[in-house]
């Protein structure tokens, strides 16, 4: 009798240990660390920021179908942002001042951002670039007092009209959404071509994405560049028509990406790489031609756009009425999230628009392109996260190589000088 404590004892201690063997394979096979704090993530929470458009979609969906808290942050937050001025300011404060962590941002903006051309007293906050969140699908919307002039790719068909408006004084207004941007780069890259001259030509304005067509109802503009549902919207409610799918200008061309504060990823590696899990995976699902109906019943909602799925799904499927009596069925220039590697985030796309906004006078032209984006590009943090995932696909080169437009211009990335000195109307002395 005196012997049955002791022997109780053994027994426990084997079930403990037993237990404990369990628990330390449940650490290593579950991806949130749940039991282990110190394999998890070091935060559960992430601010991230986004603006009413259809390539915000991958932090959306990786929101809504749970795929943040999936990797291990449950806690993270997708707060709509009025304006890309909006989104910068708010980037500034950060999430300990009420502001954000990261966001759905125009590609350009981590770089102006990180060298203070945009921030208030030009004070840098460095920015990391983690992922493209899509290529193609942005578009060029013309108002309805243009229809007879049935404008499409060449932009010189408003030339005259756009000189007859200055000559009366009261210049034509081309809208983009943040100078720098890639709507604003997209629009100036058409007009030039065309022959026009963004700034002297025109009056460039900006208007946030959510307001272009209400400004267009208004006749506050005569043309505008945003993504969509926006353009879509516009035909739907007859109010102007679709000069141009962006792609047309740069096929595959990038556009959108998801970045952060660069102190919030030096300071949480494990919680950069559980977002950036999520919002792959998520990319992926956005990309599956089955669930587009889906999607745009999603981002739709009140809480995200708060706009009718019909203003959004047919140029997610491909079918692009232009609005103009041109109906494309099954467009190539689709937004893509996944497919030709969307998602990974090319140094050398990078390299352009800096390039772009040297072209513009946003950067000196004696700026170190390649040192900027090696800072600002965090392409290895998408392939850690990738390889996390198992993704096979990996780019085997940070450069995608030459890129040609539909003017024949063409882009060395590794001769940004060669193809500005190949542009005729740049604001570069």
């Amino acid at each position: 009798m005196t012997n049955r404590p002791n022997a109780f004892t053994r027994r426990s201690l084997l079930k403990t240990s037993a237990t404990a063997a369990l628990i330390g394979a449940a650490r290593t096979a579950l991806p949130s660390g749940a039991f282990a704090q110190g394999a998890g993530p070091e935060t559960t929470k992430a601010v991230l920021g986004f603006i009413a458009l259809t390539d915000s979609a991958p932090l959306i969906v990786a929101k809504e179908k749970g795929l943040f808290a999936k990797y291990g942050m449950p806690d993270v937050e997708v707060v709509k942002q009025a304006s890309w001025g909006t989104t910068r300011d708010n980037l500034v404060l950060g999430s300990a001042g009420n502001g954000i962590d990261g966001a759905h941002i125009l590609t350009p903006m981590p770089y102006l951002i990180s060298t203070g051309k945009v921030t208030q007293n030009n004070q840098p906050l460095p920015m990391s670039i983690l992922a493209r969140l899509n290529l193609d699908a942005q578009a060029i919307s013309v108002g309805a007092a243009y229809a007879d002039l049935k404008v499409g790719l060449d932009s010189s068909v408003l030339k005259e009209a756009f000189a007859k408006k200055k000559a009366a004084g009261a210049p034509a207004k081309v809208a983009m959404t943040f100078p720098g941007g890639t709507h604003d780069l997209w629009i100036r890259y058409w007009l030039a071509a065309g022959g026009i001259d963004p700034d002297k030509d025109v009056e460039t304005i900006v208007v946030p994405p959510p307001q272009m067509v209400a400004n267009m109802k208004v006749g506050t503009m005569d043309c505008f560049c945003v993504g969509e549902p926006w353009n879509e919207q516009l035909v739907n409610q007859g109010i102007g028509y679709t000069a141009i799918n962006t792609a047309e200008i740069w096929n595959k061309h990038p556009e959108k990406s998801f970045a952060m504060r660069s102190d919030w990823v030096e300071k949480n590696p494990r919680a950069t790489r559980a977002l950036l899990m999520a919002v792959l995976e998520a990319a992926q699902w956005c990309d599956d031609m089955k669930n587009k109906d889906e999607l745009a019943e999603i981002v739709g909602k009140r809480s995200w756009f708060n706009v009718p799925s019909k203003d959004i799904v047919d140029r997610i499927k491909g079918k692009y009425n232009y609005g103009n009596g041109k109906l494309v069925e099954n467009s190539p220039h689709f937004m893509k999230f996944w497919r030709d590697h969307a998602s990974y985030p090319y140094q050398s796309h990078d390299a352009w628009f800096l390039t772009e906004d040297i072209r513009w006078g946003k950067f000196e032209p004696g700026l170190d392109i390649k040192g900027l984006v090696a800072k600002v590009n965090r392409e290895d943090l998408w392939r850690d996260a990738a390889k996390a995932l198992s993704v096979s696909d990996i780019p085997t080169s940070t450069s995608r190589g030459k890129e040609t437009f539909f003017d024949g211009k063409v882009f060395d990335p590794a001769d940004p000088s060669a193809y500005l000195k190949s542009l005729s109307i740049t604001r570069m002395a």
